[in-house]
């Protein structure tokens, strides 16, 4: 197995990892990635069976978790309820009563209070701005807390909490992330057992309410897994849109490609495939082990962790014609960016329909949107996501 030596803080990197995704790809379908200590996978053929294989899961055995630290307790207690962390069984059960409460047809519902919302962010809008954290972060966090019926005006503070929870997952973390993200984990697990304990003396519409009355054969939801979850929902759910949304605006405008026909009614859902396969907001998964065995020409043994390169495999050749064109008329358009298997994305309908009609809307209300200065990318790898995006409106 190759050997490969690039740090994931590398200002060049940061800014476009994809030409070292291709040098490494043709390497075959595993490499060691030195910096990091990972067995990593790059091809679409290889990150695809790790998904969908059951004899890889999130969970890591017993034998091989790292001695927890009584400092990031508050973190860790999320992590041990939240279906993302979990394999079967648990994870089947916690999936079906979730998925009882966030349905298909609640999502759908949600398309016209989604574009209000994208509406009511471009109206405040000045005639040159910077969209990452005024509409691409603001739109995603705001659905999410209609839909879990919390305040708008706690929107900032959920925000502040999310991004300090997910900067535990970036290869830049260190002890004052890790002691912000145990903090943020406390404060925001008090607020939402608040919200709980409300619902459940007066339930409303909303998915909170719909969380505490779902049940499978008479199981519920424990209080533990229901903030947890609601968590999960939040963080992923915002941090993956947000970046998406900003990745996509760029895309866009560098492709010279006319926004009206690839957003149009008949071309975007097409166009926000594309998006989420040319440049994705995730970049890593990682899988462990549950037994001895030989994958790809590799003993693994049951502990062994396994890295996911989901952007690589998005654009390996053997699956994707001109990989690295971005053509929302292609015909492959089936990406690793949700994941696959037991773990696909639960808030993948709702992430769709946010860009499809928050991107639409934007460049509907500003037809001559164009950048102000090249964006770049933030140092949060293996997030995939956008500093700041400035433009000019009109």
């Amino acid at each position: 197995m190759r050997r490969v030596f690039q740090s994931p803080l590398e200002v060049g990197f940061v800014q476009n990892p994809y030409p070292f995704y291709e040098s490494v790809r043709g390497a075959g379908n595993l490499f060691y990635w030195e910096e990091f200590g990972w067995v990593t996978a790059v091809s679409y053929r290889t990150v695809n069976r790790f998904f969908r294989d059951r004899n890889w899961g999130r969970e890591i055995p017993a034998e091989s978790r790292p001695h927890p630290e009584p400092r990031l307790e508050p973190f860790e207690r999320l992590d041990r309820h939240s279906m993302l962390e979990l394999d079967q069984p648990r994870h089947t059960r916690l999936r079906g009563l979730v998925n009882r409460a966030f349905t298909s047809r609640q999502i759908s519902s949600m398309e016209a209070e989604i574009r209000e919302l994208s509406h009511v962010l471009i109206d405040r809008l000045p005639a040159t701005a910077e969209l990452q954290k005024n509409f691409c972060e603001s739109l995603p966090v705001m659905v999410i807390a209609r839909l879990l019926g919390v305040q708008t005006a706690m929107c900032a503070q959920m925000l502040e909490w999310s991004h300090d929870m997910v900067a535990m997952y970036q290869a830049r973390r260190d002890r004052e992330i890790e002691d912000r993200a145990a903090c943020a984990a406390a404060e925001f697990t008090e607020f939402m057992q608040g919200e709980i304990d409300a619902r459940r003396q007066n339930p409303s519409d909303d998915l909170i309410s719909s969380l505490i009355a779902a049940r499978d054969n008479e199981q519920r939801l424990t209080n533990e897994e229901m903030i947890s979850n609601c968590i999960l929902l939040m963080n992923a759910g915002h941090e993956a849109t947000a970046n998406a949304m900003g990745n996509g605006v760029k895309t866009i405008l560098e492709s010279g490609l006319d926004p009206a026909e690839i957003l149009s009614s008949d071309m975007r859902e097409a166009t926000v495939e594309e998006i989420l396969r040319y440049d994705p907001p995730l970049h890593i998964f990682e899988r462990w082990a549950k037994s001895d065995q030989e994958m790809f020409g590799h003993e693994f043994h049951r502990g062994d962790m396994v890295a996911l390169v989901l952007a690589a495999a998005n654009r390996d050749p053997e699956i994707f014609d001109q990989p690295a064109r971005f053509d929302p008329g292609r015909r492959q358009r089936t990406h690793t960016s949700f994941g696959a298997g037991i773990h696909f994305c639960v808030g993948a309908p709702l992430a769709r329909l946010e860009l499809a009609v928050g991107l639409s809307a934007l460049f509907e209300r500003c037809p001559k949107l164009a950048l102000a200065e090249p964006p770049t990318y933030a140092d949060r790898y293996h997030f995939h996501g956008l500093e700041a995006l400035w433009v000019i409106l009109s």
